[in-house]
């Protein structure tokens, strides 16, 4: 992303002003979920004890109705580990969703998903999307459609110089010549570099 003024970065602000999609920001900025993949992961694909989550189901609008289904292929339904950041993230998540359960009651539908409304429902992908785009605006950088955060996600794992069929692995491609079209797209990597330390470093502070 694009630093337009200022200091603070999408994920980061949204951290900060307590954003309830703070974490979704997360899975789709850090792990490279597809919008639906986030939306859809349930609690018990999640263990946080092991840092570990299986994505295997996603939560899609068609034709007029929202649907949770499983993903398409055997390389989207795999078991992804992740980093300190995602399980703090989600820790977050699993208070602010105890604390909406309670506070709803008798109102409250159990899903079991990870992303709901203060009721227990299901989130629409179009305020997902939306609420990526105001934290963006928020964070001043430049907007970024939330689909594109995948394709950023992708860059950074290129700065890493990690193997591409790690890479594959984590963004969950079907064929290595995906990820490999990625890799061949990257031609300013330090440019990527130095926006990877940046995100580091605002990260941690």
């Amino acid at each position: 992303m694009v630093r337009r003024r200022g200091t603070d970065l999408p994920g980061v602000g949204a951290r900060n002003r307590e954003d309830p999609m703070y974490p979704a920001y997360v899975l789709v900025l850090v792990l490279g979920l597809r919008l639906g993949e986030a939306l859809g992961l349930r609690w018990e694909d999640v263990d946080l004890d092991q840092a570990e989550m299986t994505i295997g189901w996603q939560l899609q609008r068609v034709a007029g109705k929202l649907l949770h289904r499983r993903t398409r292929t055997d390389a989207s339904d795999a078991t992804l580990p992740f980093p300190e950041i995602v399980t703090t993230a989600l820790r977050t998540r699993q208070r602010a969703r105890d604390a909406a359960r309670e506070a709803a009651g008798q109102n409250w539908h159990e899903t079991g998903l990870v992303f709901t409304t203060a009721s227990g429902r299901p989130v629409e992908p179009s305020n997902l999307r939306r609420s990526f785009a105001n934290a963006c605006g928020k964070a001043e950088v430049r907007k970024v459609h939330v689909h594109a955060t995948r394709k950023t996600c992708a860059s950074l794992l290129v700065a890493l110089d990690v193997h591409p069929r790690v890479a594959m692995q984590i963004l969950r491609h079907s064929q290595i010549s995906v990820t490999m079209n990625v890799y061949s797209e990257v031609s300013t990597v330090n440019d990527t570099r130095q926006a990877l330390k940046k995100l580091g470093d605002q990260l941690e502070s």
